[in-house]
């Protein structure tokens, strides 16, 4: 397989077939997000969310860039799912909870970025090395999340809400599905727990809370020092 037969938007069979021609080496998918490949997902327009097509009528390729849907495709899930996306006009966009799920075999990858990478492992580079995050991490047990005591350490003083009420009752992002790590709480609600990164992105961006203070929690705080590198590399996906 040449260039020329790359796909412009590859599946992963295609992707990880041409790189393993460039490179001599298997590939699969978790190789390919480790090594910073954007996957895509063309979405169908749908009239229930027009700000996110916009003009887009016919559907758009949407990139998956949050590091919590990397993670779950990096650790082997059996689907896809975009929490957090572009929209139409490049936009960054917050889907709808508990986000949009797609089969793993709708994942493409485009055709400029697998050349990119194979020039630069055939340069014995480590492609963006100078200014890309690290490789996601799936998340293992002890990164599950932190508990509800924790969260309103890091959080209480700079929320303009209950917290704890608005965690208890599970409302918005703090539910299953958000920033509550799913069925965490099924025996009881002392055993629930939450994703620091995604529930620290939605105190922002639902609930206005300053991002300067949610900074400082990831590096002032012991039990948040685990999830600093995840919370660094989501501000820069993001932009902020």
């Amino acid at each position: 397989m040449t260039s020329t037969d790359l796909p412009f938007r590859a599946t992963t069979l295609e992707a990880c077939a041409w790189l393993e021609l460039q490179t001599g080496s298997p590939w699969h998918l978790a190789h390919l997000l480790e090594h910073g490949l954007t996957p895509y997902v063309w979405l169908d327009y749908d009239p229930a969310y027009p700000e996110l097509f916009g003009d887009a009528n016919g559907g758009y390729a949407a990139p998956i860039f949050y590091q919590g849907d990397i993670a779950r495709l990096a650790a082997g899930s059996e689907d896809v799912l975009i929490t957090l996306t572009k929209d139409a006009y490049k936009i960054v966009a917050r889907l709808p909870e508990p986000g949009f799920r797609r089969p793993l075999d709708a994942l493409r990858f485009q055709k400029k970025d697998l050349q990119q990478l194979a020039k630069a492992l055939a340069r014995g580079e480590q492609p963006g090395a100078d200014d890309a995050p690290p490789a996601p991490r799936p998340a293992s047990e002890s990164r599950l999340g932190i508990g509800k005591e924790q969260v309103l350490i890091a959080f209480a003083a700079h929320a303009r809400m209950d917290l704890g009420k608005a965690l208890d009752g599970a409302i918005g992002i703090f539910g299953d599905d958000g920033a509550r790590v799913k069925a965490s709480a099924r025996k009881s609600k002392r055993n629930a727990v939450w994703n620091p990164v995604t529930l620290a992105l939605g105190l922002n961006d639902v609930y206005r809370v300053p991002l300067g203070p949610l900074k400082r929690a990831f590096k002032t705080h012991d039990f948040l020092l685990d999830w600093e590198q995840d919370w660094d590399q989501s501000l820069r996906l993001l932009g902020k």
